[in-house]
Formats: structure tokens, C-alpha cells, sequence
């Protein structure tokens, strides 16, 4: 694989976004943005494995990585949904005992 996704990328983001330099304003808000980032880094990396396949690579290694590629990127996209949809049923929890 050509590119991989650090596990602390999404911290380094929120980091960064929190410090002034993102475009979000709330946490929330920050942690759904470095979720997307993390997302679109991978769906890049799939793009450019299926041109590779697209141009005539259709090796069976080639395919197994595109393969390999979609199984993380359900993974980040399962793990981005729990984490966006926990934290806002808490979000929406505290606001209600206030």
C-alpha cells in the first residue's frame, strides 16, 4: 500500500483545527472534519490502485490490494460513523439533564 493513515492522524488534526488554524469552530465540528480527511485520504489512495487497474494492472496482487484498500476504508467509514453518532448522543444527553 502507497499510503497509509497514522492512528494519531485524527488527533493531529483536531490539534491543529483547535488551535485556530481549521475551519471549524466547535469540537464537534472539528473531530467530524479530521474523520472526513482521514476518509479522503484513503478513498485517494483506492483512486489511484484502480487507475493502476484501469490501465492494464490487473494483476492478482494489484487487485488484492484494491481489495484490501476497500476493507479499510469500510473499517474508517464504520469507525467514523460510531464515533460522530456516540458523541452526539452524549452531546444530545447532557443537554437534556441541564
Amino acid at each position: 500500500m502507497s499510503q497509509t493513515i497514522p492512528p494519531t492522524s485524527l488527533a493531529a488534526a483536531t490539534a491543529t483545527a483547535s488551535t485556530g488554524q481549521g475551519t471549524g469552530s466547535k469540537w464537534y465540528e472539528l473531530m467530524a472534519e479530521a474523520w472526513g480527511k482521514a476518509l479522503d485520504s484513503k478513498a485517494t489512495e483506492m483512486e489511484g490502485t484502480a487507475d493502476l487497474i484501469n490501465g492494464g494492472d490487473d494483476r492478482p496482487a494489484t487487485i488484492t490490494q484494491l481489495t484490501a484498500q476497500s476493507q479499510q476504508m469500510a473499517f474508517l467509514a464504520q469507525s467514523a460513523h460510531t464515533a460522530i453518532s456516540s458523541v452526539g448522543t452524549a452531546l444530545e444527553t447532557m443537554a437534556r439533564k441541564q
